[in-house]
């Protein structure tokens, strides 16, 4: 099963340095194998690039009226709304991994992780946390947002407490799962696999539209849920459009149903 993108997919990236992040704009590109653009030539390019500037690393659609780049951001914008404002553990995705229960406070693993932003949530609410992605592309994005939320950590105390729950590995679902040690089993498995969108594409959040682009649909999805029901201890969640199929076909033993999203829950035996 290939679980990595083919090198033509990375073939349709380039790397765009913005004056003055050279030098971490030709290390990225070792790294991940993706062409430089010519800065003199970034006005005609037209597709993908991630961009490198003083706001980290993003990932934008190039051309006449694209919007800017997206970038993974735990320290400001909506997660930090979110962690300050938000409705804490009565909010679905906190129920549906058990954080609500007699203050349980769950090891859980992240098998979909994508920009981190439910693991943000479910750490900021006392979940400890390990995102996996194995998109070599979305990882870099997740890695730039990490170190760039821990800098920002230093003068937030809160931030820094829930980013010491929360870290991250480039790795595939598959592989993940078989290299865990028994005393390392999570209680709970979380996935949220990329579904193709149904709505029309200017419907579609901007983030979304580049990443279906860069990612595209998780066609392997179905056989996440198997692994991680044989190995999550107490649950295995799984975040899905309100309107999906269940995934493989399985019908949880509940579901926490929202507006546009659902949570299907596969419980494995009763929380602690």
């Amino acid at each position: 099963m290939n679980w990595f993108p083919s090198s033509n997919a990375l073939d349709q990236l380039a790397i765009l340095a913005r004056p003055g992040f050279e030098q971490r704009a030709g290390l990225l590109s070792a790294e991940l194998g993706i062409a430089l653009l010519d800065p003199s030539r970034a006005d005609q390019y037209v597709g993908l690039a991630l961009s490198i500037d003083a706001q980290g690393v993003g990932l934008q659609l190039m051309g006449p009226g694209e919007p800017g780049p997206v970038y993974c951001d735990f320290a400001g914008g909506a997660l930090r709304h979110r962690r300050l404002y938000g409705g804490g553990k009565g909010q679905d995705i906190a129920k549906a991994v058990g954080l609500g229960h007699k203050g349980f406070k769950p090891r859980l693993l992240d098998l979909t992780a994508g920009l981190g932003r439910d693991s943000f949530v479910l750490a900021s609410l006392g979940a400890t946390v390990v995102m996996v992605e194995r998109h070599p592309v979305v990882f870099a994005l997740l890695a730039d947002g990490l170190e760039r939320a821990r800098e920002r950590g230093l003068a937030d105390p809160d931030l820094r407490s829930i980013l010491a729950r929360l870290s991250a590995v480039q790795n595939s679902a598959e592989a993940f799962l078989s290299e865990l040690e028994p005393s390392q089993q999570p209680d709970v498995i979380y996935l949220d696999p990329m579904f193709p969108p149904r709505e029309k594409s200017g419907k579609v959040k901007k983030d979304m539209q580049l990443f279906h682009q860069l990612v595209g649909a998780n066609e392997d999805a179905d056989h996440l849920l198997p692994l991680a029901l044989a190995r999550a201890r107490y649950r295995v969640v799984v975040k899905r459009p309100a309107q999906a199929p269940y995934l493989n076909g399985r019908e949880p033993g509940y579901s926490l149903k929202g507006k546009s999203t659902r949570f299907d829950v596969y419980p494995l035996k009763k929380l602690p």
